[in-house]
């Protein structure tokens, strides 16, 4: 017989409340255009961007963070002090420890909460919404911060006609917490290490350190690939997940896939046979794409604006390097 008593958890959990960050400064395609050969009508075209947030040097991944943050506390109604653990996905935090999630727990008041980052690309976000679940239904935590965050403008190689106008900054939160329902379903996520090399840092910090080639390590991808593979395998990740919770398209109230790219989105809207009443989330046009902030900082425009409501059921998907992707579906706060 086991000494260990059992875990004294929630029954389930849920999302609580959202905020979000944009940095201060709106680029234009037109800036782009000073570094490559291409057109506004070809970016729009490809992508659906027409603008992208970059951030300053004072809106750093904490600083984003700390902001997302707080109006993510605040939207859930709780108190810093509260939160029992702190997880931070991001590509863009360029020191390999201290995680910046200790620094962000820190400046948000949280007290001496279990604090981690993780490295899940695009999908990072619901990696750490399916942990963060974990952590409360196993009891480890009562509300735990769940923090999307990246400056990829400093990993945006401007001169790359492929990938320069895709990337944006910014940073989303969420709060997880207690619920006496099911909010969050199981998630469907994995990973496809064979195409690896479709989405990639173009130098590793080793080999730049040691050679220190003429340009900044940046991010690079197989455009095409990519696409194929988004919008022909992530559908059916995404019909995975409306299984595994037991709800069928015509249930959802809203869709809210990784802001990549316009024709993915699209794309994944006609194969999964969204009907027309689901509310699609395109904050790509705005915002670009934010890695593992473009969930929950679509999600929080799509509350703020009033086109998704408290009480909403919607399919969230993230993809992106690795290739890994993440599948569930939430209750929104």
């Amino acid at each position: 017989m086991s000494k260990i008593k059992p875990s004294q958890g929630a029954a389930y959990a849920r999302i609580m409340g959202v905020g979000g960050y944009r940095p201060t400064r709106v680029v234009p395609n037109e800036v782009i255009l000073e570094k490559i050969d291409s057109s506004d009508e070809w970016i729009r075209s490809r992508s659906g961007i027409a603008t992208r947030h970059w951030a300053s040097e004072e809106e750093t991944v904490a600083a984003m963070s700390v902001e997302a943050a707080g109006k993510a506390i605040a939207d859930a109604g709780i108190t810093p002090e509260q939160i029992g653990g702190v997880i931070v996905s991001t590509v863009s935090h360029f020191k390999q420890t201290p995680a910046i999630a200790t620094e962000i727990a820190h400046k948000v008041g949280a007290g001496r909460p279990a604090a981690f980052d993780i490295s899940a690309g695009c999908a990072g976000f619901g990696y750490g919404l399916t942990l963060a679940k974990g952590m409360i239904v196993e009891g480890s935590a009562e509300y735990v911060l769940v923090i999307g965050v990246e400056r990829l403008s400093d990993l945006t190689d401007l001169e790359d006609r492929a990938t320069a106008f895709l990337f944006g900054d910014g940073a989303g939160a969420v709060i997880v917490g207690p619920s006496n329902v099911p909010a969050i379903g199981p998630t469907v996520w994995g990973s496809e290490g064979d195409k690896s090399e479709t989405i990639k840092q173009t130098v590793a910090w080793d080999e730049f350190h040691a050679e220190r080639p003429e340009k900044f390590p940046a991010i690079t991808q197989e455009g095409q690939a990519v696409f194929r593979w988004a919008v022909f395998e992530m559908a059916k990740v995404a019909q995975q997940a409306l299984d595994a919770a037991g709800i069928a398209p015509e249930d959802l109230d809203v869709f809210i896939p990784h802001q990549a790219n316009m024709r993915i989105i699209d794309s994944m809207v006609k194969t999964l046979k969204l009907p027309e009443h689901v509310t699609v989330a395109r904050d790509v046009e705005t915002t670009g794409n934010t890695s593992a902030a473009s969930i929950p900082l679509a999600m929080e425009r799509l509350l703020a604006t009033g086109q998704a409501k408290s009480g909403d059921t919607a399919l969230v998907i993230g993809f992106g390097a690795g290739l890994v992707y993440a599948a569930t579906v939430v209750t929104l706060p």
